[in-house]
């Protein structure tokens, strides 16, 4: 059996309604002969969109035959323990040429009652937000169901949304509940559960190709929502260079910022759980294996010691789950 290493993952480019050109214009990605790409999956194990090695001894392999063959080694024991063969995390690049729907996404209990899987919290680094670039997050004001569908039978649901502007650098975790969307003009790296259920309650009466409005959810959202307003909009952190920056902590995965000018040992004995880092800034390396801005590193469980070493700068998120 070969010996595990830094894997890379073959991009998984999705055309969307909101989509635009920047995958190409800021990541240098070519997504063929589609008209746009909203997002792209780096590192996937949604059914129907599992992620496949592109490099190394187990290039072709996807990501789900890898977590079958190695396991604890992989994941981690704790991590295989609970989620078996479905990798638990989503890491994605999006960009938003034009506003997302308002939508909503379902937690745990909610998503396996319904849909047979995980719910999904989510969180947002905005890597290039164009002037003015907004988003919505959460409500305004404590509301409730009835009040709720009172602001969205008449038409005026957005009033009740919490927007504000945002810039390059700034984190919001959503976690599953809170009503959201992505504003036209950002472009950003998303780190979520590994779910693909959505709940649209707006779409600002578009048409698809076809001159279609696309379905909402109404009635599902309902029970899905969190009605509060949000304790904490946007995450602070402090950006101290050489050094792991906490940036995230939850119950589905914790993440940090490193911008490295020098070169960096980490050593992560104490975490029985694979490493993920996202690059959203300069270029350098992991373990050995190249990086920059738009790629994305999965570092297997069994690999503890290794270094991070930048060519000038580099920026990344590191990402995993503590459990």
């Amino acid at each position: 059996m070969s010996e595990l290493y830094p894997l890379k993952f073959k991009t998984i480019f999705k055309e969307k309604l909101w989509g635009g050109q920047k995958i190409k214009t800021i990541l240098g990605k070519d997504f063929g002969d589609l008209e746009n790409c909203g997002e792209t999956w780096e590192l996937s194990g949604v059914s129907g969109n599992v992620s496949i090695v592109e490099n190394g001894a187990f290039a072709g392999k996807s990501l789900t035959e890898l977590v079958k063959e190695q396991r604890g080694s992989l994941v981690g024991e704790k991590i295989y323990e609970q989620f078996g063969y479905e990798f638990p995390l989503l890491i994605k690049y999006i960009d938003a040429a034009e506003d997302l729907s308002v939508q909503v996404h379902p937690n745990d209990e909610l998503a396996r009652a319904r849909h047979n899987c995980a719910g999904k919290s989510e969180m947002w680094y905005i890597i290039q937000a164009d002037d003015d670039a907004s988003l919505i997050n959460g409500f305004v004001k404590d509301t409730d169901k009835v009040e709720y569908l009172d602001y969205f039978q008449s038409g005026k649901i957005m009033e009740l949304l919490h927007s504000e502007n945002v810039k390059e650098g700034d984190v919001y975790y959503l976690p599953a509940g809170r009503v959201h969307t992505i504003g036209k003009g950002l472009f950003i790296a998303e780190i979520q559960q590994t779910s693909d259920i959505t709940y649209r309650i707006y779409d600002f009466d578009r048409i698809d190709k076809e001159g279609n409005k696309r379905e909402l959810h109404t009635e599902l959202a309902l029970d899905a929502l969190d009605y509060s307003r949000p304790d904490q909009l946007r995450s602070e952190y402090l950006q101290i260079p050489n050094q792991i920056n906490g940036i995230v902590s939850t119950p589905y995965f914790t993440t940090n910022k490193i911008i490295s000018d020098k070169k960096i040992e980490i050593n992560r004995s104490d975490l029985d759980c694979f490493k993920i880092y996202i690059g959203v800034g300069g270029s350098g390396s992991i373990a050995g294996e190249t990086i920059q801005l738009g790629e994305v590193i999965l570092i297997p469980a069994a690999m503890n010691s290794y270094q991070i070493e930048p060519d000038g700068k580099l920026e990344l998120l590191e990402t995993y789950i503590e459990l």
